[in-house]
C-alpha cells in the first residue's frame, strides 16, 4: 500500500510535469477537450492489486481492443466567480444528465479531483457504445477516453504511455485502452508505480474474432474493485493466481508471436476459468455467471468437439468473450445467432 494518501496527486504531477506549487499545467488551453477510445478484452487476466491507492496490479495482462465499440468524451471547464457556491461537476452519460450523488459520478468526479483547482468544475459529455458496468470493459475505455479528453483540453503532449499510466488510476484496465490490436500491460515493481503502464504490442493477426455473447447487460451486483479486494483478502486460492497469471500472461505472448490460435485460444480459457475459480473461494462468494453463462460455455465446449475451434474468456461478468479464427465464422453464426462478432484487424495487414 502507498503510505502517503497524497500519493494519487504526487504521481499526477510527476507523469504531466506539474511543479510543487504551481498551477500551470492545470489551466484548459482550449475551450473543450475530446477522447475517444476502445473497450479492450483481456486475454490473460488482472486479478487483484498490489497497491490499491495507486492501481498497481498483482499481474501484468494481455488485451485485444475492439474497434468500434468504448467510449466518445467532452470534457469542458464551467465558469465560476469569486462568489460562485462550491463547484459541482456536471456529468451527463449516454444523453442522461446524472446527479451528483450516483456511483458513477462520485467517482468520476473524485478522479477529476486529482487535475483541478480549487474552485474548478467540470462538464462532462460521456457516450459508452457498450452497457455501463456490465463486465463489458466499459470503465477501462471511458478512463481512457476521459484522459485523452484532460490532455487535449490542458494541452499537455503527454506520450501514450504517460497518458496510460493516468487512466490506470481512474481503472486499471484503463491503461489498455489506450491502443488499437494487443497491448501488454507491465506490473510494474516499483513502489510510485512509474513503472507500470501499458504499451502495444506489435502483431497484426486479421484471421482472429471476437465475438461477443451478451447474457445480461445489466450493471453487476459486485463491482471489479470490490470483488478483487475480496478475493485477496478471503480466498486461499488467490496465492497461486498471480504465478499462474504470470506463465498465462507469456504464453499468450508467445501465442501472439507464432499466431498459434490453439495456444491463444487454451490459455485464455483456462486463464479465465482460474481466475473465476478464486472469485467463487472468496467469502461472500462472487459469482457472476448465470444460467444461460454456463449454457453458453456448454455450446463452446460442444463444438470443440465437433471439430470447431473456438474458446471463450470472460472478464468479471455474466458475459463471454468467443475466440475463434474467420474460418470458423458460419459455424459460430449458427450456434449462438444474434452474435456480435468483430475482426479486431480487419483490413490490415
Amino acid at each position: 500500500m502507498s503510505q502517503s494518501l497524497n500519493a494519487p496527486q504526487h504521481f499526477v504531477n510527476q507523469v504531466i510535469g506539474q511543479q510543487s506549487g504551481s498551477l500551470n499545467k492545470l489551466m484548459p488551453v482550449k475551450a473543450q477537450g475530446y477522447g475517444i477510445a476502445p473497450v479492450n478484452i483481456a486475454l490473460s487476466k488482472y486479478w487483484g492489486k498490489r497497491d490499491t491507492v495507486l492501481n498497481l496490479p498483482m499481474n501484468g495482462s494481455v488485451s485485444i481492443s475492439l474497434p468500434g465499440l468504448g467510449t466518445e468524451t467532452t470534457i469542458t471547464l464551467q465558469p465560476t466567480t469569486q462568489n460562485s457556491p462550491p463547484p459541482i461537476d456536471q456529468i451527463k452519460l449516454n444523453g442522461q444528465a446524472l446527479k451528483p450523488n450516483n456511483p458513477f459520478c462520485v467517482r468520476l468526479s473524485a478522479f477529476l479531483d486529482l487535475f483541478r483547482q480549487k474552485n474548478h468544475a467540470f462538464y462532462i459529455n460521456t457516450h459508452n457504445t457498450v452497457p455501463t458496468a456490465a463486465g463489458l470493459a466499459s470503465s477501462a475505455s471511458g478512463y481512457a477516453a476521459l484522459v485523452l479528453a484532460l490532455n487535449d483540453l490542458f494541452q499537455w503532449q503527454l506520450s501514450t504511455q504517460k497518458l496510460s499510466l493516468l487512466a490506470r488510476l481512474g481503472s486499471g484496465s484503463a491503461s489498455r485502452s489506450l491502443y488499437s490490436g494487443f497491448a501488454l500491460w507491465h506490473k510494474g515493481e516499483q513502489a510510485d508505480g512509474l513503472d507500470s503502464y501499458a504499451e502495444p504490442i506489435d502483431t497484426q493477426w486479421p484471421e482472429l474474432c471476437v465475438g461477443l455473447v451478451k447474457v445480461n447487460v445489466q450493471q453487476k451486483p459486485v463491482s471489479s474493485t470490490t470483488g478483487m479486494q475480496n478475493t485477496v483478502k478471503t480466498c486461499d486460492l488467490y496465492q497461486a493466481w498471480p504465478q499462474q497469471a504470470k506463465k498465462d500472461m507469456q504464453s499468450i505472448l508467445n501465442a501472439i508471436e507464432q499466431q498459434d490460435f490453439e495456444q491463444l485460444g487454451q490459455t485464455a480459457e483456462h486463464n479465465a476459468l482460474s481466475m473465476h475459480a478464486t472469485m467463487m473461494a472468496t467469502w461472500p462468494p462472487i459469482v457472476y455467471w448465470q444460467p444461460e453463462s454456463v449454457a453458453a460455455m456448454h455450446t463452446v465446449w460442444q463444438l470443440r468437439q465437433q471439430g470447431v475451434a473456438v474458446y471463450f474468456t470472460m472478464d468479471a461478468g455474466p458475459n463471454l468473450k468467443l475466440l475463434f479464427l474467420k474460418t470458423e465464422k458460419p459455424a459460430i453464426e449458427q450456434a449462438f445467432g444474434d452474435i456480435s462478432i468483430i475482426q479486431p484487424f480487419k483490413g490490415q495487414s
